[in-house]
């Protein structure tokens, strides 16, 4: 590849990515038609919860590490300076609380060196988990080990997701499709790389089986990213020409596991599995929920674009702090209701019924 060429494809990933933080802002890109499933289930309110509030805890542990909260920021951006900026007040506000972070696909970051320094947060964010983040379909497009051990090392990350995607590429104007035999290459990543390997969706869910299979090859965690949140299929939409594509996503803008149906699947077969529940939370309430149903870690992504897309940087980091605050709050409140002190004793309730 030419200098030249190596510039042209450094734009176009870069224009990619400003146009997924565009539309995730301005336009409707929620699924249609179907929900996380969340809003189904209630906490039967506990009138005598025989704890003070100050006695609740949220630290946590998650793959042998203790933590503050059992709180995540999702994956979701990087590879230009504006998606850089976001991140780096996400980690901010993420070391100012205790809330791990994932990065978005490094992929622009292996592939255009100039555009690494978008993905490193971890002067900033030295004492929380981090996420390293790289396509699984990428498996089959001449990426492998050095590929996700380099993501890692950019990083400098605890652990590395590789990403499930499909419905996205269908949709995606450059979208890769091949998802021909990539388990055993997951497989050898997971084996190979000396950080845990995890397997996320992208907002569709997992089911059990799909679940199972990654955890025979090797998984170290899975996190769900269940339908009901963003669907990346109509953040496609916005970017397609072909009138016959765009007009196609519409019929799938109702499509995926909502996220507690595919939390509970998962966790039902894989009871010992660290999951993280992520795909549309919104609150505190939403993260107890998710939380009561098995999850190690809740995960919150596009709730929190708009306060860290806040041009001015401190007072970005200012809203995100104190939304990251309210989320906490919110989740503390909730275990008091039904006399839950801690997060294990909030994992194995029995107050979470459905809605009647």
């Amino acid at each position: 590849m030419t200098v030249e060429q190596e510039t042209g494809a450094s734009v176009s990933t870069s224009k990619r990515k400003s146009e997924h933080i565009r539309i995730c802002l301005q336009e409707n890109v929620a699924g249609e038609g179907i929900d996380t499933g969340l809003a189904q289930l209630r906490f039967r309110h506990n009138a005598l919860p025989e704890i003070a509030f100050e006695d609740i805890k949220l630290d946590s542990e998650w793959l042998g590490r203790r933590m503050r909260t059992p709180l995540l920021v999702s994956s979701m951006t990087g590879g230009t300076s504006e998606a850089g900026a976001i991140n780096r007040r996400l980690a901010e506000a993420a070391e100012t609380r205790g809330w791990a972070i994932g990065l978005g696909s490094m992929r622009a970051a292996i592939e255009h060196e100039e555009l690494a320094s978008s993905f490193y947060i971890r002067d900033i964010a030295p004492t929380v988990p981090v996420i390293a983040n790289l396509g699984a379909v990428q498996l089959n497009y001449g990426y492998g080990v050095e590929a996700c051990r380099r993501a890692v090392d950019i990083a400098e990350a605890d652990a590395l997701v590789l990403h499930l995607n499909s419905m996205q590429e269908v949709f995606q104007p450059e979208g890769d499709t091949n998802f021909r035999d990539l388990l055993p290459k997951i497989e050898e990543v997971c084996r190979a790389l000396p950080v845990p390997v995890g397997i996320k969706e992208v907002g569709w869910g997992i089911d059990a089986d799909s679940a199972a299979a990654l955890a025979l090859a090797g998984a170290a965690f899975i996190d769900v990213a269940g339908a009901g949140g963003t669907s990346w299929s109509q953040v496609e939409k916005f970017r397609q020409n072909d009138p016959m594509r765009r007009l196609a996503a519409e019929a799938f803008a109702g499509w995926g596991i909502p996220t507690a149906a595919s939390l509970a699947e998962v966790k039902a077969r894989l009871p010992h599995m660290p999951v993280i529940a992520s795909g549309g939370l919104q609150h505190g309430v939403d993260a107890a929920k998710s939380i009561a149903l098995g999850a190690d870690l809740a995960g919150f992504g596009r709730v929190l674009l708009p306060r860290a897309a806040n041009e001015d940087t401190r007072i970005s980091v200012e809203m995100l702090v104190e939304q990251f605050e309210r989320i906490e709050f919110e989740l503390r409140a909730a275990m008091f209701g039904i006399g839950a002190a801690t997060i294990a004793e909030l994992q194995h309730t029995n107050r979470l019924i459905p809605v009647r």
